[in-house]
This record gives C-alpha cells, sequence and structure tokens, in this order.
C-alpha cells in the first residue's frame, strides 16, 4: 500500500525517479509518464502532510498555460492510466539542461535579499531604494543552480550559465525565459493576477531543439499575487505556498536552521493552501476546478 507521500505502483509502468513533487516513470513504449504528486515542499524538506488536489491543480495549470502560450513543450498526451487521472502527462524524453530558468518582475525573496546585502540581484545592478514586492522597470533574468533533492537551488551569474551550458544555449535560455514571463504577466494582470515571478526549465531534443518542459507557470514554480492588494513595502497576500513558508517560519515554533524536520501542518494551512492553489487556477483560466 503507497502512501500519499510515495509514487504510487502503476502498471505497465516504471518507476524511474521521484523529486519533491513528481513522479517519474518510464512506459513500453518509451515514452515517459509524468505524475504531480500532493506532497509540499518548503525550505528544502517534503513536508509529512500533503496538500489534497494540489497535483491535480498543477497538472491542470501546467495544461492550461501551455495551450496559452503555444510554445514548443514535452506535452504528448494526457491519455493516462487510471491510477493517475488528473494529475498526469505522457511527455517526451528530453535531455534537461541545468539551469532553474528564472524570471522577475517584482522584488522580493532571495531576490531581495541579495539586493539587501549588495544593490544586485544575480549580479544585476538594480536602482537603490527599491523594496519588499517593488516592481522592477524590466524583467530580470536570474538563473539558478538545479540542486539535488533536499539540497537548495542558489542563484547565480549569467556568466555561470555561459560555462555551463555554453553562449549560445544560455542567450536562447535567457531570451525564451522573459518572453515567456513577459506574455504570461499580460495576461495575468488582466485577470486580476500579479506574476512576481517564475521559474521554467528546458530541454533539448535529439535534433538540438530546446523546449519547455516540466510544469509552467504554477502556485509552486511562481509567485503569484492579487493585483488589488499589491502595496510595496510589504510582503504580499499569495495564491502559493507562501502561506506555509510563513506559517512555518512565524507560526510553528519550528527552527528552519535546527536541522530538524518541519512539523505537521495543521487543517486550517492545509485548507487555506488548497483555497488559494485552486483560487489561483480558477481566476486564471476562469475554469471550475474539479477535483
Amino acid at each position: 500500500m503507497t502512501t500519499p507521500l510515495q509514487a504510487p505502483e502503476i502498471p505497465g509502468a516504471k518507476h524511474i525517479h521521484s523529486g519533491k513533487v513528481r513522479d517519474l516513470y518510464e512506459l513500453e513504449s518509451g515514452e515517459l509518464l509524468m505524475v504531480a504528486s500532493d506532497r509540499q515542499s518548503a525550505f528544502d524538506w517534503i513536508l509529512s502532510t500533503p496538500i489534497p488536489d494540489k497535483g491535480k491543480v498543477l497538472t491542470a495549470m501546467s495544461l492550461w498555460w501551455f495551450e496559452q502560450l503555444g510554445v514548443p513543450n514535452h506535452i504528448i498526451s494526457t491519455d493516462v492510466p487510471a491510477e493517475v487521472a488528473g494529475r498526469a502527462v505522457i511527455c517526451e524524453k528530453l535531455e534537461m539542461l541545468p539551469v532553474e530558468c528564472v524570471a522577475r518582475g517584482y522584488l522580493t525573496g532571495s531576490g531581495l535579499v541579495e539586493y539587501q546585502a549588495s544593490g544586485t540581484v544575480c549580479e544585476i545592478p538594480l536602482p537603490p531604494g527599491l523594496v519588499e514586492a517593488s516592481r522592477l522597470d524590466e524583467a530580470i533574468f536570474t538563473p539558478a543552480t538545479k540542486a539535488e533533492l533536499g539540497e537548495h537551488d542558489e542563484n547565480v551569474s549569467y556568466d555561470a550559465v555561459v560555462a555551463t551550458v555554453g553562449a549560445e544555449t544560455a542567450a536562447a535560455l535567457r531570451t525564451a525565459t522573459l518572453d515567456i514571463y513577459m506574455r504570461a504577466r499580460a495576461m495575468a494582470e488582466e485577470r486580476g493576477i500579479i506574476l512576481a515571478d517564475t521559474k521554467f526549465e528546458f530541454g533539448t531534443r535529439p535534433d538540438g531543439t530546446m523546449v519547455l518542459a516540466d510544469e509552467v507557470l504554477t502556485p509552486d514554480s511562481s509567485r503569484f499575487w492579487p493585483a488589488d492588494q499589491w502595496k510595496p513595502g510589504q510582503v504580499q497576500p499569495s495564491y502559493d505556498k507562501q502561506i506555509i513558508r510563513n506559517w512555518l517560519e512565524f507560526e510553528s515554533g519550528w527552527d528552519r536552521h535546527s536541522g530538524e524536520a518541519p512539523p505537521p501542518l495543521t487543517d486550517e494551512v492545509i485548507d487555506r493552501t488548497r483555497a488559494a492553489y485552486i483560487g489561483a487556477y480558477e481566476q486564471l483560466t476562469g475554469r471550475t476546478f474539479i477535483a
């Protein structure tokens, strides 16, 4: 018997990898089955309490964005085994590029921490006087390393990306990341949501074509804020897992630097987080989420 934190057994599919949220299988056809679980991560820990229906929300939102964006991506089919219906896709095997491609249009999170220390984000100089949630004059490409499970992604400079994947690929990643972010940000703003920042992953096909992969523009990979409540200088209300981060840091009594695992989430935090994920999906897509 599997628990919500374990990868399920799926007939005809060989489990080959599990990340913080997703489980990856190889099908007899040679294609990949990517399953979004209800596991929740925070501060590089997989929490002991899942968020019900989270995997279905992430999958539905990613599919909606892939449709809207119309860019080459890894999706082959949504005709998946019944055991993972609604939370999985069949996708291409790609050579994944070892870069977390982050676009920021607002200053928050690790970007704000670096800015306060040095006036830069990923070595990109920014104007003085910016505060929590300041809107940047231009969106910036702030890449990070792709860390192993349990490790923390580290922000790196553009030069580090060039050293890792080469100048041509680095330029293509930066251009694609900022282009997709700006298009998505405009669409979100039309729907009353600020897309503060987001993370993309790209892979290449055997012929060298670069395609968008993994999840895209979900509450797990992005910061979504209600536009009508945006106030620079303070932490913003959010549609993402910031609810969990805030509870763990400020209310749970857990010391994130202790080395001890985080405590189980309360029912109230679980319900608020689930509602935030569903709320983001419904407001962005105009569709009603069906569990």
